[in-house]
């Protein structure tokens, strides 16, 4: 880590000879008679750096331009960055700094307004080749060009964030997973064009280290593309499919089967969802325990769900419904932890997490049998 060689009095001694710069007549980065630094550039490069880390990255961009000493200096060293808080410029300010900041590993360009056109990106893909996570979410402005260039540039990539990107195709998505195999967050929502069945069957056959995927409001999805992902990326943890409205409990069973350490399941909306579906999840609680009996240490994601989202799921009943949360301990339906989620499902309104039962337990103990 960055300034680790450093202690606090070490900053606050350079902090104050930092304090003294401006020198006079003008004589600014200078030091006083008997100084130990005489020019900005003369701040210890972990100094530097250790300063970078706790300023805005506005700042951050504005201190690399002092002098070509702090340039080299953050270039090198700077490995996250975020410009969402450009509202005008973002393209021309993206296309400037990408060539400096080669070593970006986590780089978030989220925009409220779409700025952000292919050849930004494209500068990111051709420079910036250790990047491990990117937020390209609201981008509405970009094209499949995007997709390609990321594919080639930027193959080391585990987080991906295209919310929002409408403009992108499932061809520049499936072609993308081939590259970029080690992703394990993958957020389409709202990417209806390019979160099709083709393109899920594409991530499921080259991303087997899948673990969260949002699929939010990808209309188009079917149980061909939900089934290929549960049995191709079975280390699946958290699946967002809410708006899917075309997928039944095929999808459900498929991912209970697979998917032993899915964590999280959001199912909003998913109206064609049955009892069928809660009951394979309730089952499913019963075979990862069974296979926990041949693994020498527990892993934290093997305690089954700990998120369900069935708001809007009509057509089931209290008793599936429960019998999903009699399975799972994690799940709730008290107020101050509600991790059961059933809003618009008033006839499961009789539905409750253990809680509710040990807290009736305690009001209304059991009569002790007299002797």
């Amino acid at each position: 880590m960055v300034g680790e060689g450093l202690k606090t009095e070490d900053l606050e001694f350079y902090f104050q000879q930092l304090g003294v710069f401006g020198g006079v007549g003008g004589e600014r980065g200078k030091m006083g008679v008997g100084g130990v630094m005489t020019e900005w550039k003369d701040l210890p490069m972990e100094l530097l750096l250790r300063i970078v880390s706790l300023v805005d990255d506005r700042t951050v961009i504005i201190a690399s331009g002092v002098c070509t000493g702090w340039r080299d200096a953050i270039c090198l060293g700077l490995t996250h960055l975020c410009l969402s808080w450009c509202k005008n410029g973002m393209n021309n300010l993206l296309l400037s700094l990408a060539p400096k900041f080669t070593k970006l590993q986590a780089l978030s360009l989220r925009q409220e307004k779409a700025q952000l056109q292919d050849d930004a990106v494209e500068a990111v893909a051709n420079f910036c080749h250790d990047l491990l996570d990117l937020d390209l979410s609201k981008s509405t402005r970009l094209t499949d060009r995007s997709l390609y260039a990321l594919a080639h540039g930027c193959t080391s990539l585990t987080k991906l964030n295209i919310s929002g990107c409408t403009s992108f195709g499932d061809a520049a998505l499936a072609y993308l997973s081939g590259c970029c195999r080690n992703l394990k967050t993958l957020n389409l929502c709202g990417c209806g064009r390019a979160a099709t069945d083709r393109a899920l069957e594409a991530i499921a056959y080259n991303c087997n280290q899948l673990q969260t995927l949002n699929l939010g409001w990808c209309e188009g999805i079917t149980d061909v593309g939900v089934t290929s992902l549960a049995y191709g990326c079975p280390d699946l943890r958290a699946l967002d499919l809410c708006g899917c409205v075309l997928i039944t409990d095929e999808s459900v069973v498929a991912l209970a089967t697979r998917c032993l350490h899915l964590r999280s399941l959001g199912l909003y909306y998913c109206k064609n969802i049955t009892d069928k579906a809660m009951y394979s999840l309730a089952n499913s609680r019963v075979k990862s325990e069974r296979d926990l009996w041949a693994t020498v240490k527990k892993s934290k994601y093997e305690d089954g769900l700990m998120n369900l989202n069935i708001s809007q799921c009509t057509s089931l009943t209290p008793s599936a419904v429960q019998a999903v949360c009699d399975s799972f301990p994690d799940l709730h339906t008290c107020p101050d932890r509600h991790s059961l989620i059933i809003s618009g499902c008033l006839h499961l309104t009789s539905v409750h997490c253990a809680c509710t039962f040990q807290a009736h337990r305690a009001v209304n103990p059991l009569p002790h049998s007299a002797h």
